[in-house]
């Protein structure tokens, strides 16, 4: 039986997840917690710097450290970093705890949301249009796990928060 008193964000880069985490967790009066954001206060770096200097092997082991500690936590949502889910612990972890949910979007969405960025190390790429459709065919398979997943195409970040809390309520009902 799980035990559900989190709520786990997962998905691609710019779907959504901390503007729509933070607003999540005030409407269920729960703590906020970005897992790139603990990372990088903890590694003293970026998560760019972590990538170019340390390697992504690295990166994935802060993230994996960063999911057993989430384990502990109540009250909390959690917004991902968009390859956690792809390693089978963190997920299976996550769901331990926490209601999962997937945001979604497609490839040229997520381009018109990033592009302004440059703190996002997986698309200083020629073709970045091409890497993000690649990255999300290779993680499809993982973000599908999640107990629910939701489309942020064409809907307000309130619109979406509003959907996953009541999410979260039906699980969380479910689960007493």
């Amino acid at each position: 039986m799980r035990s559900i008193h989190n709520l786990a964000l997962i998905g691609f880069m710019g779907t959504g997840k901390s503007s729509i985490g933070r607003l999540a967790a005030d409407s269920l009066h729960f703590t906020f917690l970005d897992t790139d954001q603990v990372i990088e206060a903890r590694a003293g770096k970026s998560v760019d710097e972590i990538f170019q200097q340390d390697g992504e092997p690295a990166f994935r082991e802060w993230e994996r450290k960063m999911v057993e500690e989430l384990a502990h936590r109540e009250k909390t949502v959690i917004a991902t970093g968009g390859g956690l889910p792809a390693d089978k612990a963190n997920l299976a972890s996550l769901k331990t705890h926490a209601l999962v949910i997937c945001l979604w979007a497609s490839p040229e969405t997520i381009w018109e949301r990033v592009r302004g960025h440059t703190h996002r190390p997986l698309l200083n790429e020629p073709e970045p249009i091409a890497k993000i459709r690649h990255l999300l065919a290779v993680r499809e398979p993982y973000y599908r796990q999640a107990d629910v997943l939701v489309n942020t195409e064409l809907r307000s970040v309130r619109e979406i928060a509003v959907q996953v809390v009541h999410q979260f309520h039906l699980a969380w009902s479910a689960h007493q």
